[in-house]
């Protein structure tokens, strides 16, 4: 989610030069069905799919010709929710992960290596999952915000916290890294000029539903929000909730194998996320 991602010049396994370190770089659905996921998002986004470079099955998403997100089968054997999950360019993804251990968070799978670099599954201190890249994969994908239009929301319980530990971890707060701001109750991380991501307070401790406890949010920009839902519900999905603000027009969808998401139709306001 950045106009370019990644790290200082040097890193042979890290991001590329000229890019920003810790930012968003990337989402992607691990998906039990792939077959059936990909014709949902085509019939609801109008995604096209191309072959990616992480293994059988595992395809690009594009809209009108730009990478938007990627889809993967998930192992048969993980009995596991399926999810989107953001992705974080980052140099060096075993150090990254240390310190994910360090300040009270989980590294569930990883760093393993990829055809194109290196990645790993972490979870904030909260049980918030997100991913680390590290790798030419995020050259390709350089670009990838503001125009493939994907948004970035974390939900959590203390914004504040959160972004200290986004912070220390993927050291947003470095020499050529993001800024950190306060805005109508969100953090916002800004790279480059461009809002990232936002962190929001708001999930409610040890709640049953997953969906309010702490969870990152991924969100696309769409032409039209009731089309999009329209078709969703004509393939299994569902829609958990719709709403307007003086940005434009919103709904969060699950898909039919249960993977929450946000669409959203700017309607005079800036481009949220």
């Amino acid at each position: 989610m950045t106009d370019r991602l990644a790290t200082e010049a040097g890193d042979e396994d890290g991001p590329p030069s000229g890019a920003v370190l810790g930012a968003p770089c990337w989402v992607s659905l691990a998906a039990h069905d792939l077959a059936a996921t990909r014709a949902f998002y085509e019939a609801v986004l109008g995604w096209e799919f191309r072959p990616g470079g992480l293994g059988d099955g595992f395809a690009v998403a594009m809209s009108d010709g730009r990478p938007v997100a990627g889809i993967g089968a998930m192992a048969p054997t993980l009995g596991v929710a399926t999810a989107w999950l953001p992705y974080f360019g980052v140099a060096d993804p075993d150090d990254t992960a240390s310190r994910v251990r360090e300040r009270g968070g989980t590294v569930g799978v990883g760093p393993i290596p990829f055809p194109l670099g290196r990645a790993a599954l972490l979870a904030d201190s909260s049980g918030a999952a997100f991913g680390i890249w590290s790798g030419d994969l995020v050259r390709d994908w350089s670009g990838w915000h503001p125009e493939a239009k994907v948004g970035l929301r974390l939900v959590t319980r203390n914004a504040f916290d959160a972004a200290i530990f986004y912070g220390e971890v993927l050291g947003w707060t470095r020499p050529g890294g993001c800024d950190v701001r306060y805005e109508n109750e969100e953090v916002i991380l800004v790279c480059g000029g461009l809002a990232m991501a936002r962190i929001t307070s708001g999930a409610v401790e040890a709640a049953p539903d997953p969906d309010v406890r702490p969870h990152w949010q991924v969100q696309f920009t769409v032409d039209d929000v009731a089309e999009c839902t329209r078709a969703a519900l004509k393939r299994d999905g569902t829609v958990t909730g719709e709403w307007e603000d003086e940005a434009g027009r919103w709904a969060t969808v699950r898909d039919a194998q249960g993977a929450q998401f946000t669409v959203f139709e700017p309607g005079g306001g800036a481009l949220a996320g």
